[in-house]
């Protein structure tokens, strides 16, 4: 090859303007993109972020003292005196119903119909407090047994379904609320995880980490803390129920939209169930229609029935069981049908 045509060569592998140009445009475009891109993720996260703190906010600031559920027992003159009273005082803070016994005001009361009674008797009024049914009640009932005090009446105080002297607080059944939602989902993810194309062993180990972790969890309640005391075969079954109903529903959800559905699952029981759920103050102490729906919710659903069991002796536990299976039952269901459309 001659000096001249290395040289030509040399001149025609050297970039021009034109083409520095181009490649100094395609670098810009790019990192605009990249800028873009990571702009619309910080705006993203931070909307979530508002998301979640709404979520739990939200249902506090907008929770209290309104038609809770209240017993009234004794004779008809000074139940209804006792009623006009109330209403006058505290207009819409209770939804009361009279009974014409003291029995029967405390039977709804333990039933669970009822927040907590006011009798009258021959030792005068009687307010029954059940503490396990969430923790305001019985402050607020204290504060309603002061104001009958000033009447001149001796007024007694019961609590028929007390909180267990390791736990007055009633804290382990809030504390339940993180470990069944993550138990449940990292379970689903792990399981769908390995076990990718065969639905049968997903379910399979769904259910096998409910057995487990429901035993162990009520087992460190139980004997651990202290904070439950009766009936712990129920209460365990249970809980197993509720990491049963979070895990089969991420899992459902999971197979039949993938990735997607593990976020729908994330979303619906972190930022709808748990604060919708009133695990700390019973599902009365939300305002309508946020406490009702969150017992339809599997965190709800499954704080109520272990109340119920663990402080009420089963009462009024066949609902929220019922609302259990039904999310079992779809969750499996929706496993089925994601297995159906990958056979397709």
């Amino acid at each position: 090859m001659s000096i001249a045509t290395a040289s030509t060569s040399a001149k025609t592998a050297e970039p021009t303007p034109a083409t520095t140009n181009a490649a100094n445009d395609a670098e810009t475009a790019t990192a605009s993109k990249q800028y873009l891109k990571l702009a619309g993720l910080i705006l993203g996260l931070s909307t979530v972020l508002i998301l979640m703190l709404l979520s739990f906010v939200t249902p506090l600031l907008n929770s209290g003292a309104k038609d809770l559920p209240l017993a009234v027992g004794g004779p008809d003159m000074m139940t209804t005196k006792i009623t006009q009273g109330l209403e006058a005082q505290s207009p819409d803070a209770f939804n009361i119903t009279s009974y014409s016994t003291t029995e029967e005001a405390v039977d709804a009361v333990q039933n669970r119909e009822a927040i907590g009674a006011i009798t009258v008797g021959p030792d005068g009024i009687t307010i029954v407090t059940a503490s396990a049914a969430g923790t305001p009640y019985p402050t607020i009932l204290k504060q309603v047994g002061e104001g009958l005090s000033q009447t001149g009446q001796p007024v007694q105080y019961t609590d028929v379904a007390p909180l267990t002297a390791e736990d007055p607080t009633g804290s382990a059944i809030g504390a339940l609320a993180l470990p069944m939602i993550f138990g449940g989902m990292s379970s689903a993810v792990a399981l769908s995880t390995v076990f990718k194309k065969s639905r049968r062993k997903q379910i399979i180990g769904a259910i096998g980490v409910a057995i487990l972790g429901g035993l162990v969890a009520s087992s460190v309640l139980y004997f651990g803390f202290g904070a439950f005391e009766a009936n712990f075969w129920p209460t365990t079954a249970v809980i197993m129920l509720g990491i049963a109903a979070i895990c089969l529903t991420v899992l459902g959800l999971n197979s039949l939209l993938g990735f997607v559905g593990i976020g729908l699952g994330a979303i619906l029981m972190l930022f709808v169930a748990n604060p919708l759920s009133g695990l700390l103050t019973g599902a009365a102490w939300l305002l309508s229609p946020w406490g009702t729906l969150g017992q339809y919710l599997p965190l709800g659903a499954a704080g109520t029935a272990i109340r119920s069991s663990a402080f009420f002796d089963g009462a009024a536990m066949g609902h929220p069981v019922t609302i259990l299976v039904c999310w079992i039952v779809a969750g499996i269901g929706l496993a089925a049908a994601g297995a159906w459309r990958t056979r397709r």
